[in-house]
């Protein structure tokens, strides 16, 4: 494999660039350098012993990949500048995901949809996706998916580093005084999240919010199944790391719990934790800070569907990890090499 990519990493002081920093190291990725790159508002801040730069289209212009995980309006703005600068750009945001030359994928799903990237872009799904996604895929492939409900779990970290601090501030305050928050110690949240759950994730789109739109527009087009019908409900729980969805699908096939079962056992990403009887299932201290999608509880739900309960670490597998192994899989399928530089 070459090793000599250059790589940048836009909004690196953020959680999901930290966790980029990191996971390039612990997967040894192929790079000479790496360069985190922030707004100017961030530049000169030190994480471990590399300075980071304000963006530009001199930071950009030499790099061969740039992982983004910025806001949309700031992905907007920058990722078409350094795709036209040559540079191979995988976005986080939602900027992009559902425009239709920008392939929206994780590798262990739709690789293949890499060698469409002609505009440079290629998007990382949302966190919420990608751990249904993960499960659903190998499913679809046995049994055509046709309706999904699901109801999300989902960590203040994806929030980024605010939602994280406004849960600690909480709990902090109600360890001293034993009573739950009365208001919210920071604004990622408008209510208090120590002790408390909120049902509405992202901004409202008439009944729906962005969060829940995202979901099953984004599994309808990785899973290329524009007739599967989504109802998702997003909350957001007081946890620190680790989307949880707790799934019904229904299939044009039959499809029963032990085949789905099996199957699951042997789909890449995937690791089931399934013996209820033996308290074993998944949880969210157990995903955190680990790469698979975990599910368990896979049984008939009663009602005609097949239900099952998935979870993700959402700085991992449903962002950094997922951007990174982009990357590998272009590397791998000859679709991503270093530069000519004069």
């Amino acid at each position: 494999m070459m090793t000599d990519f250059r790589v940048g990493i836009v909004g690196a002081t953020g959680a999901v660039g930290r966790e980029v920093v990191k996971i390039l190291r612990e997967r040894r990725f192929p790079a000479t350098s790496v360069r985190l790159i922030a707004s100017g508002r961030s530049a000169g801040t030190r994480l471990g012993d590399t300075v980071v730069e304000a963006i530009s289209e001199e930071m950009l212009k030499d790099l061969d990949v740039a992982i983004f995980d910025t806001p949309d309006d700031i992905a907007r703005r920058w990722v078409p500048i350094a795709a036209s600068l040559g540079v191979t750009s995988i976005d986080n945001s939602a900027a992009f995901r559902m425009e239709p030359d920008v392939p929206l994928v994780i590798p262990e799903i739709n690789a293949h949809a890499l060698r469409n990237a002609s505009r440079r872009i290629i998007a990382n799904p949302n966190c919420t996706t990608a751990t249904i996604a993960l499960p659903l895929a190998p499913l679809h492939r046995l049994a055509g998916l046709s309706r999904v409900i699901a109801c999300s779990y989902q960590a203040v970290s994806g929030a980024g580093q605010k939602g994280v601090q406004q849960l600690w501030a909480e709990v902090d305050e109600s360890a001293k005084t034993h009573q739950p928050p009365a208001i919210a110690h920071g604004d990622a949240f408008t209510h208090p999240i120590a002790f408390n759950l909120i049902p509405a994730i992202g901004s409202f789109k008439g009944e729906h919010t962005s969060e829940e739109v995202k979901v099953g527009s984004e599994l309808r087009k990785m899973l290329d199944a524009p007739d599967v019908r989504t109802g998702v409900t997003c909350v957001r729980v007081p946890t620190f790391t680790g989307h949880g969805v707790a799934v019904h699908a229904e299939f044009t096939r039959p499809i029963d719990a032990a085949t789905a079962r099996r199957t699951l056992m042997d789909a890449p990403g995937v690791e089931v934790v399934d013996d209820p009887g033996g308290s074993r299932y998944p949880t969210t201290l157990q995903s955190a800070g680990r790469d698979p999608c975990f599910v368990g509880r896979i049984r008939d739900d009663g009602a005609g569907a097949l239900a099952f309960f998935a979870i993700a670490d959402n700085l991992r597998k449903g962002a950094a990890l997922n951007t990174i192994q982009i990357a590998e899989t272009l590397i791998e399928m000859g679709l991503l090499v270093p530069r000519v530089r004069a």
